[in-house]
C-alpha cells in the first residue's frame, strides 16, 4: 500500500513552462499518474477547478506559477497562491485533510527544481494517505 500510485493534477502557467518540459519532469519523478492542465496564467486557476480535481479522485493538486515578479498578468501567481490556500482550508473542513495541495513557484533551478519539489510533494501526500503506524 505504501507504494501505491498517486493521481495528481498539475495546473501550470503556459507562459513560464512548456508542456514538453513538464512531461520530461513526469518521466523522472516515478510511476505516479499525472494530469497536466495548461492555463494562460496560473491566476486563472479557480477554486472550482481544484475541487473538481479532488472530486474526480485526485490524491493531490499542484499549481505551478511563474517566477516572483515575472507574471505577465501582474499578480496572477499571487491569486493562484490565495486560491490554493482556500482549497486547502476547504479540504480541512470536509475531512479530506490539509496539505494535499501545493503551489510551486518556478525559480532559477528550472526543471531540476520542479522535479525535486514535485517529488517531495508526492512523498508528503503518500505519507499523509498511508501514515506509518507504530
Amino acid at each position: 500500500m505504501k507504494n501505491r500510485q498517486l493521481k495528481l493534477y498539475i495546473f501550470y502557467c503556459s507562459n513560464s513552462l512548456d508542456t514538453e518540459s513538464l512531461l520530461q519532469c513526469f518521466g523522472e519523478i516515478g510511476d505516479d499518474e499525472f494530469k497536466a492542465i495548461s492555463l494562460p496564467c496560473s491566476g486563472k486557476v479557480d477554486v472550482l477547478y481544484m475541487m473538481k480535481a479532488f472530486e474526480t479522485g485526485a490524491d493531490g493538486v499542484i499549481v505551478v506559477t511563474c517566477r516572483k515578479g515575472e507574471c505577465r498578468f501582474l499578480e496572477g501567481n499571487l491569486r493562484a497562491q490565495k486560491r490554493a490556500e482556500s482549497v486547502d482550508e476547504l479540504l480541512q473542513e470536509t475531512g479530506l485533510g490539509k496539505g494535499r495541495i501545493a503551489v510551486i513557484q518556478l525559480k532559477d533551478g528550472g526543471t531540476k527544481q520542479l522535479i525535486e519539489e514535485i517529488g517531495n510533494f508526492c512523498a508528503e501526500v503518500r505519507e499523509m494517505l498511508n501514515p506509518v503506524v507504530g
